[in-house]
């Protein structure tokens, strides 16, 4: 039996949307499912304990940060990153490559590599597909990404392309370095907002996504109308044995729309991130608990909610804690956003086994009243 397969439970009747289960070395993950990120081996200000409770399944590290801090050959002598950040169940860590592009100082693309300036203190450094893949291995999380190339949105035809070209001739290095059996690499598909190219990195992607197959690229600016269009275009092309997981995207409405389009893996850190700043996901719709509205509300932040926050504290409680900069305030927020979420993609899976996915989706946009458009 292979360590990692995915298999399809169900078929959405009117949609793409589908659940499934992804076996993997550290336990099975019903699909579709969220990750939540934790960026530097943590998800910040939420403890392992906590995120098994909100019914997390698998996180997501980031190669970049960790490559920068602790480093890789650390966590290698750790015991990989299950032992390091004491967290028993899948991890999934992407390849670095957008960091590499969107944070380092300065940076210098090649085909043979990457050259760029740390963002922490300014050395030089150079990452080949080789070298990704090297320390993905040392990381030893269960599922790695591809070394790609992400071009920013508003990047012309002929940028776009030679990006997704290059992603293509890394995706063949990767593939060859890759030699771990108790990991499994996912390729990248790029291409920007061009369907043709987009087409055609998926044609040329598919011989190597053996696990699962990553969407790159996308909710990087562009508006979630044309996100949609280019999406809606892939999902004839798709393998169908294999987990789809689009990168970077985690709010509500998305993860609705991406299920509807055949995605069954998302990641963002827009759960733990708004919610530092007193902005929480709820079922009936976004609240900003920082908001003056909330001064004197002593009722839960989302009343069809059984997270810690939500059975202790009241939305004027998480306003003070927020507005007098306790970080507790952003840590029970940050739970309950991903307990939400979590809960989101459940409910959404059980939509699709009884045939109700559409059904569901009407009834979340009703619920929330648009505050996630």
């Amino acid at each position: 039996m292979e360590k990692f397969y995915y298999e399809v439970i169900k078929q959405d009747e009117k949609t793409g949307a589908r659940a499934g289960i992804l076996h993997t070395p550290h336990g099975d993950i019903e699909t579709p499912t969220y990750m939540p990120v934790g960026t530097q081996a943590s998800v910040k200000g939420v403890m392992p304990r906590d995120l098994k409770d909100a019914k997390t399944q698998i996180l997501l590290a980031n190669t970049y940060h960790l490559y920068m801090r602790p480093g890789d050959e650390l966590v290698k002598a750790a015991g990989g990153l299950h032992k390091f950040m004491a967290w028993d169940k899948p991890i999934l860590t992407d390849s670095g490559g957008f960091q590499v592009f969107s944070l380092a100082k300065l940076n210098k693309i090649k085909d043979d590599g990457v050259y760029f300036n740390s963002h922490v203190d300014g050395s030089l450094h150079f990452i080949t597909p080789e070298k990704a893949i090297q320390i993905e291995n040392n990381l030893g999380a269960d599922i790695i990404m591809a070394f790609d190339q992400c071009s920013a949105y508003g990047a012309d035809y002929g940028a776009s392309k030679v990006a997704m070209e290059r992603t293509l001739r890394w995706l063949d290095r990767c593939a060859s370095a890759h030699n771990n059996p108790n990991q499994a690499l996912f390729p990248i598909v790029q291409g920007n907002v061009f369907k043709d190219l987009r087409k055609i990195s998926l044609k040329e992607t598919i011989p190597y996504a053996k696990y699962g197959i990553g969407i790159g690229g996308l909710s990087v600016g562009e508006p979630k109308k044309l996100m949609y269009e280019i999406m809606d275009d892939m999902l004839p092309n798709y393998p169908t044995n294999i987990p789809r997981y689009l990168m970077g995207v985690g709010s509500p409405d998305c993860l609705i729309e991406g299920v509807r389009r055949g995605i069954d893996m998302f990641d963002c850190v827009l759960a733990t991130r708004i919610a530092r700043n007193g902005t929480a996901l709820t079922s009936a719709g976004k609240v900003v608990v920082r908001n003056g509205a909330y001064k004197e509300d002593f009722t839960p932040l989302d009343s069809e909610c059984d997270c810690y926050a939500c059975k202790n504290y009241t939305k004027a409680y998480l306003r003070h804690m927020i507005n007098v900069g306790e970080m507790m305030g952003g840590m029970m927020i940050s739970l309950h956003n991903i307990t939400y979420l979590n809960k989101l993609m459940r409910e959404i899976r059980n939509a699709i086994l009884d045939n109700s996915f559409s059904e569901y989706a009407e009834e979340f946009y009703a619920k929330t009243k648009g505050t996630y458009k």
